[in-house]
Formats: C-alpha cells, sequence, structure tokens
C-alpha cells in the first residue's frame, strides 16, 4: 500500500513522498524498509536518525527527517488502525461444530461460530455472528449480544447479560459467586449468603484473560460501555463499573463499589468495598483506594492522596534515613 493511500484511510496529512510502498509495521529501533513505524514516546526519539522505516506516524512534523511522515493529532490511535489494516484478526468461518452441546430451548443466531465442546444451556441466547471458541460454558438464561467474541475455556454462568461487540478472553469466568458469608456468633458457624443477582456487562467491553467478575447478591454487577479489562483482575459482587474505564491487571475491586465514568486503575490497585470513585480519576499502580473519592484528578499511594501530595511525602519518606542520620550526630553533641 503507497504512503497516500494509507494516510488518506488514516486521515493523517503527509509530509515527504507520498508514492512509497508500505509493507508492514515495525518497531521504531527494528523496523526496516518498506516498514512503516510511529513515534508517540519522547525516549524513542533517539532512534529518529538510525531507524530504516520508509514512514513514520507522528503528532507534528520533524525538520529534517527524510523518511514520509504521517501527521495526525493521536498518532497512536492511527497505528492502532493501521495494524487493523495489516494484521485483520483470523477469526473462524461460521460453523457449528456437532461436538457442542446445545439446548433446545436455546436460540443461535445467524453466521455464528460454535467450536468443539461448546455447551449452551436451557433459554439462553446467542445473537448473530457471535464466535464461540472451543470450551465455552454459557449458563441459562444468559445471552451473548451480536458481534461479540468468547475466547476458549471462558464459562459465563446462568442470567448474564452480555452485550453487543464484546470480547472476553481465555479463562475468565463471568457471574460465579460473590463472597458473601454470614457468621453466627451463637451458632459459631459460617453460613453462605445466596448470590441471587447477575451480571451485565455493556456493549463494546474488553475483558482480559483469566478475569474473575462476580454476580450480584441482590441486583447485578454491572461493566459500563467501552471499558477495557485486563487479564487477571477480580471484580466483587455488585461492583458498578461506568464507561470508558481502564482496569489494569491485578486490581481487585471490593464489592457494591461504584466507579464512574473514564477512570483508570493501574496494575495492583485495591479499592475497599461500599465506596464511590467520581469520573475521570486515575489511580497509580500498587495504591490503596480506601475512601470514597469524589474529586476528578489523580491519586497514588496507601491510602491514595492526590499525586502531588503524595510525591512530597515519598520524597520525605525517601529522606528519612538522612534524616535519622543528622538528628542522631545532633543529640550526640550533648
Amino acid at each position: 500500500m503507497k504512503a497516500k493511500e494509507l494516510a488518506q484511510i488514516l486521515g493523517c496529512q503527509l509530509l515527504g513522498n507520498e508514492n512509497v510502498e508500505i509493507n508492514s509495521i515495525s518497531e521504531i529501533q527494528n523496523a526496516e524498509e518498506g516498514d512503516l513505524t510511529f513515534l508517540t514516546n519522547p525516549k524513542y526519539k533517539k532512534y529518529l536518525e538510525k531507524t530504516k522505516a520508509s514512514a513514520i506516524i507522528v503528532e507534528k512534523p520533524i525538520k529534517g527527517l527524510e523518511i514520509t511522515q504521517l501527521i495526525c493529532e493521536e498518532p497512536y490511535v492511527a497505528f492502532a488502525k493501521a495494524l487493523s489494516i495489516f494484521y485483520p484478526e483470523d477469526l473462524p468461518s461460521p460453523h457449528i461444530s456437532p461436538k457442542a452441546t446445545i439446548s433446545a430451548s436455546a436460540k443461535v443466531g445467524n453466521n455464528c461460530y460454535i467450536g468443539d465442546n461448546v455447551v449452551i444451556e436451557e433459554n439462553a441466547v446467542i445473537g448473530d455472528n457471535v464466535i464461540l471458541f472451543p470450551g465455552v460454558y454459557i449458563g441459562k438464561n444468559s445471552k451473548v449480544g451480536d458481534n461479540s467474541v468468547i475466547f476458549p475455556n471462558v464459562v459465563i454462568y446462568h442470567n448474564v447479560k452480555i452485550g453487543n461487540w464484546v470480547r472476553i478472553h481465555a479463562g475468565s469466568v463471568v457471574g460465579s459467586d460473590g463472597f458473601g458469608y454470614a457468621f453466627s456468633k451463637k451458632e459459631m458457624k459460617v453460613f453462605k449468603v445466596p448470590q441471587t443477582g447477575g451480571v451485565v456487562i455493556e456493549d463494546f467491553v474488553e475483558i482480559g484473560a483469566n478475569t474473575t467478575i462476580d454476580r450480584g447478591t441482590i441486583g447485578d454487577t454491572v461493566i459500563g460501555e467501552g471499558t477495557k479489562i485486563d487479564n487477571l483482575v477480580q471484580i466483587g459482587h455488585n461492583v458498578k463499573i461506568g464507561k470508558y474505564c481502564f482496569i489494569v491487571s491485578q486490581v481487585g475491586i471490593s464489592g457494591s463499589t461504584k466507579i464512574g465514568d473514564f477512570v483508570t486503575l493501574a496494575g495492583k490497585v485495591g479499592v475497599a468495598g461500599h465506596i464511590e470513585i467520581a469520573s475521570n480519576v486515575t489511580v497509580g499502580a500498587k495504591s490503596g483506594v480506601t475512601k470514597s473519592i469524589k474529586e476528578p484528578g489523580v491519586y497514588a499511594g496507601f491510602p491514595v492522596k492526590p499525586y502531588r501530595e503524595w510525591r512530597k511525602i515519598q520524597a520525605l519518606v525517601d529522606r528519612l534515613p538522612e534524616i535519622y542520620e543528622k538528628i542522631k550526630r545532633f543529640l550526640g553533641n550533648f
């Protein structure tokens, strides 16, 4: 594909040789002739002089750069679109395996792929153009919306509602029981609290591998439209997550927490139960959210504090050995 054709598709301004051929995409430090690369992180500028790429996606024109430049406001988005063009996903064609077990009361839409050893239970509904890879389990009364892709060995329990264009990666479990128990001091026993609710996954959500999302005790656990959840995330019962959030690997969200829209929880963030996080909040990695966050902003630490406050405290903590030695010397003079 010529650079000018790709620029038109991506909506980029073109600077340089518009007829250069683009055959593949590569990282800036490893690119060869015929490759397209991109630059968003300033630390990779050092490779500009040495890269052998034929074209590069950038936010602003770079003076003196000999290779063709595709200029756009969001270079990483353009890069993602370019990857989809050059490396389209290889999904299976419509087919229902004779090894699949499908209840007579279940409904399967048009143009679906149902792989080997898939189980679809009573009154489940599968929309059009759905792909269920081998080993997927769909429980009673659950629904999978149109154009969704469920990868191998995903377990979707009963009464789970999955929207359109949802992707759930291998090994994830949606709708397992929440961690609900009642301890009786009188009887000295622990009683399980029945988890009678469901899970609602709205449109355009993506869920990473080996993530678990618990069903509600009463009512539903809800994952809002467009939210992206990484691998190895635990979401407790009755959690409500808003739209277009990013939940990174090893995050744990306790039950009945409410999270607004456009929230990012970085890796290993822990969130206590029965609290609220406002929209447009970012929480740094390994932080602990023990109380509600009511204002948009960036937070970090355990327990979390506004990012600037946390940085000041951290700087003082790092200096404690030095301060201790100074105090010890000072007291030693008396």
